[in-house]
């Protein structure tokens, strides 16, 4: 366990634990650059390669990636050692919705709000080909101003999860907030399955407590399948009738986002909110190095830099496959200073004949010899993540794609050995 005070990356100081589950810490934490409270989750890479979850943990980063809106924790970045992984998150003191339903059923106006910005959220991920898939009270946070958040999108799926009929198939969620077809397994469409769950939280925040549950799990099951509940007398009418087209088993009749916001009822005393740009990347700084070569300041993709670090973890080709299909690349970490890698790229410019220009925190090699497709140029651009820390991307601008590998292995990666220290790159795009 990680003790109280220790600095990770340079970047933010550990406070207490929070929470922990079989392959994850989460800590309270402050941002040393800017005294920000944030959550900084700690995943094991080892242990989630080990049971094969690098799937799920690629699809939680890439999905809180694409959402960014004032009702979904916010994924601040994505940084990475040889043996963690760690996500800076918003820290959201309020505790679970959960605890709030544990106490007993809310007033309507209250139930009411918390419902609407649910809904706003779950549309929000839905615009963006993103389904969450275990929505419930428990994955909901709410900030010190009341306000609900969405967390915990390790169950979420993209719209290109979808087969080939565009449904998802994969069974995944908690048993009573599950849509009927998610539990017949014959593929379903995961904005109906999301505002299914959406209406069993509606439910319990009115009610106090689930409208399908039985101590029997089959039992329930068949509850569920034929949308087999009954609501309280204290539930106004108006709300029991949205309830019930809301918890249809039928998804093709079943209410959607666009209709469910035109309710009468669900529009009363609504806030609107608007959901600023996403952006996310690490932040490189200045190179106060030598004047005739400086890294300038940029914006370097923390999906990158996981890669470089993590062999076996490649999350670029995740988000940049129209990058990677248009020129070999590779990337490498290393801790040694500007001036060394500098100097190395001048011995291969120098041994290989090739022309070398400097110039913002780029290295450009031209080749004096004519090859299949002309003379091959290469780009190498440094980033620096910490003072000691640098990746290096290494990219062919010009010339034949195999001239450029055969040069890569039996001349660069060869003579760049001494100082890397990890390489992630064209192999794994070529397999």
């Amino acid at each position: 366990m990680e003790k109280k005070g220790t600095i990770l990356m340079q970047r933010y100081e550990l406070g207490r634990l929070l929470g922990q589950g079989t392959f994850a810490k989460v800590y309270h934490a402050r941002n040393l650059n800017t005294g920000q409270s944030v959550a900084i989750k700690i995943i094991d890479k080892e242990k989630v390669m080990q049971v094969g979850l690098i799937d799920q943990i690629k699809r939680e980063i890439s999905v809180m990636r694409l959402v960014r809106h004032p009702n979904v924790v916010r994924l601040y970045e994505v940084m990475a050692s040889k043996t963690k992984i760690y996500f800076a998150m918003e820290y959201v003191k309020g505790g679970e919705l959960f605890d709030k339903v544990a106490k007993g059923k809310l007033k309507e106006d209250v139930a009411r709000k918390y419902f609407q910005q649910l809904i706003g959220a779950v549309d929000f991920c839905h615009s963006r080909g993103v389904y969450h898939r275990d929505l419930k009270p428990e994955n909901l946070l709410l900030d010190e101003n009341g306000n609900l958040k969405v967390s915990d999108f390790g169950l979420s799926a993209l719209f290109e999860s979808r087969r080939k009929d565009g449904l998802l198939h994969t069974t995944c969620g908690t048993p009573a907030y599950v849509a009927p077809e998610v539990i017949n397994k014959k593929g379903y469409d995961g904005a109906k399955a999301d505002i299914w769950s959406c209406g069993v939280i509606l439910f319990v925040l009115l009610a106090g407590y689930l409208p399908f549950h039985d101590p029997n799990l089959m039992e329930m099951y068949r509850k569920i399948s034929k949308g087999d509940f009954k609501c309280p007398q204290w539930i106004p009418a108006e709300v029991r009738k949205l309830l019930s087209t809301i918890l249809n088993p039928s998804p093709s009749t079943r209410i959607d986002v666009a209709k469910l916001k035109e309710n009468t009822w669900f529009k009363k005393g609504i806030k609107h909110v608007e959901s600023p740009e996403t952006h996310f990347a690490i932040s490189t700084s200045d190179y106060r190095g030598s004047p005739s070569f400086k890294i300038a300041k940029s914006n370097f993709n923390a999906f990158d830099i996981i890669s470089s670090l993590s062999p076996g973890f490649d999350l670029s080709n995740l988000f940049e496959e129209d990058m990677n299909h248009m020129r070999p690349e590779a990337r490498f970490t290393t801790t040694k200073p500007v001036s060394t890698i500098v100097s190395k790229f001048e011995e291969i410019a120098e041994m290989e004949s090739f022309k070398l220009v400097k110039r913002d925190g780029t290295m450009k090699l031209q080749g004096s010899r004519e090859g299949r497709k002309g003379q091959l140029a290469i780009d190498a651009e440094i980033f620096e993540v910490t003072p000691a820390f640098y990746v290096v991307e290494v990219k062919k601008t010009a010339g034949d794609t195999l001239e450029y590998k055969e040069f890569c292995d039996h001349d660069l990666r060869p003579s760049l050995k001494d100082i890397v220290w990890t390489w992630q790159g064209y192999e794994e795009q070529e397999k």
